[in-house]
Order: structure tokens, then C-alpha cells, then sequence
């Protein structure tokens, strides 16, 4: 699915990526005066034309949003790797501060699944902190040992060798030892308690690793990055926006 298709104006953007090659982007303006910019962050499968669903009302909402792939993802050129992503994520906040047609003050970074977790370790160390004004993770977990893990444990055939296989695995940009860093941004946390892929204790973890100022949205029946597809949850996330842009804080909160 593309911009086009669903009535949406929109660029296409390239910039450098983690190796040298050309990643790709699309640029969705604000319908009217903007009042902040999205850097959104998609999960493992597929490409941005599959996770547009997740942000494609955000323009009507008066915010900018910056979708980008990853490098091997959709046409963005060279091989993924968790290590390149964090060089692909900062390359894109690096575009967004040259635009000169958005306030650098209002940025906000949204992961989800993968995208999350991606987004937890950056936001903890970016260069470009003080221009990040909120956090939002939709269905991440807690590193990727832990996922891997769980997910090799869920099948008989795989189950006898998840201990020797995860160990395969390089932890080093995973979620929950960094979690705590991303404050004093304020982090929100979604999850729903129904999610097949990531379940919902990752949610939980996550959350009570974080410092304050933390939110937890709990999407009853709800599965993987399922909350968007809502009416309830896209106001209740322009709600959430519009206060930590105007006061620079959310209130805290408990699951």
C-alpha cells in the first residue's frame, strides 16, 4: 500500500545509510499547521507499505510523520542488522533536524515490535536527545535472547535446542538494561494483553525497568501493534501528544 492509494499526500526521501547505501523513506505532511513531526519505526515484518496502517491518520491529526525502512527492508538498499538499524535510525533524525519546515523542538519517536525495541536502545543514546520530546513503544520486548527464546521454546522440534541456539544471538542493543536512560523523556508503553507474537510480561518488564515520567496503556483483546487500528486509542494518542508537546511532560501511571 502506498500514500497515493489511500488519498494521502506524501515524499519519498532518501538518505544514507548504515553501510553507505541509499535507505528510503516516506515523508507525510500535516494537513494544516503541524503541531509536532512522528519518526515512526516499524516492526520486523515486512516494510513500511504494510505498517502505513498504523500511522496513516496521524496527518489528519495536524503531525508530520517520517516512516522509515531499514536497511534490506522495502527499497531501502544493503543487508539489516540491529547494529546498522541504530546508524539507519539516526541518519533519519538527522534529516528531520535539516528540514527547515518543522519545529525541531516537537519530535516525536514511536516503535513498535521490533521498531520498539530499536527505539528504546536510540532514544537511551542519541546524540539528539534534547530534541526528542516523547517516547511511544507499541508490543516490544524486553531483548532479543529472551524472544528468541520464548519462541523456540513454543514449537516441540525447537524446544530441546532454545538454549544452545540463543546463545547465538547478540544481545547488545537490547531494550531492558537501556530502558531506564530514555528518562527524562516520557515513555509510553503499549500492550495488549491478547499479543501472539510478543506477550504481554515483555510489556510489563519493560515498564517497571523505566524511570519516570512512564505511562502504560493496557489494549484489552488486543493483539500484535493492534491499538491504531482503534478510534479509542488514536484520540486517547493525540490526547497524550498534545499534553507532553505543550507541557513537556506526561503524567505518571501505573498498569
Amino acid at each position: 500500500m502506498t500514500p497515493e492509494q489511500i488519498g494521502l499526500a506524501y515524499q519519498d526521501v532518501y538518505l544514507p545509510g548504515s553501510e553507505g547505501q541509499k535507505l528510503h523513506a516516506w515523508w507525510l505532511p500535516a494537513q494544516g499547521k503541524a503541531a509536532g513531526t512522528v519518526l515512526f519505526l516499524h516492526g520486523n515484518a515486512e516494510n513500511i507499505s504494510t505498517h502505513i496502517a498504523s500511522v496513516y491518520w496521524l496527518p489528519a491529526q495536524h503531525y508530520n510523520v517520517l516512516l522509515l525502512d531499514y536497511s534490506g527492508y522495502g527499497r531501502s538498499q544493503g543487508a539489516p542488522s540491529v547494529a546498522g538499524a541504530q546508524r539507519d535510525i539516526n541518519s533519519a533524525m538527522e534529516i528531520l533536524l535539516q528540514r527547515t519546515d518543522i519545529d525541531h523542538q516537537r519530535i516525536v519517536v514511536f516503535g513498535q515490535s521490533l521498531g520498539g525495541a530499536l527505539s528504546i536502545y536510540y532514544v537511551a543514546h542519541s546524540p539528539y536527545r534534547q530534541h526528542i520530546k516523547a517516547l511511544i513503544v507499541e508490543s516490544s520486548f524486553t531483548s532479543y535472547v529472551d524472544i528468541v527464546r520464548e519462541k523456540l521454546d513454543a514449537h516441540w522440534l525447537t524446544w530441546p535446542i532454545q538454549w544452545p541456539l540463543s546463545l547465538t544471538i547478540d544481545d547488545t542493543y537490547s531494550p531492558l538494561p537501556e530502558v531506564a536512560k530514555v528518562s527524562p523523556i516520557p515513555l509510553l508503553i503499549i500492550h495488549g494483553d491478547k499479543d501472539p507474537v510478543v506477550p504481554l510480561h515483555h510489556g510489563h518488564e519493560l515498564f517497571a525497568a523505566a524511570a519516570q515520567p512512564k505511562d502504560f496503556w493496557l489494549v484489552a483483546g488486543g493483539a500484535h501493534i493492534e491499538a491504531f487500528r482503534h478510534k479509542v486509542y488514536q484520540e486517547r494518542l493525540v490526547q497524550y501528544l498534545q499534553q507532553v508537546l505543550t507541557t513537556g511532560a506526561a503524567p505518571a501511571a501505573k498498569p
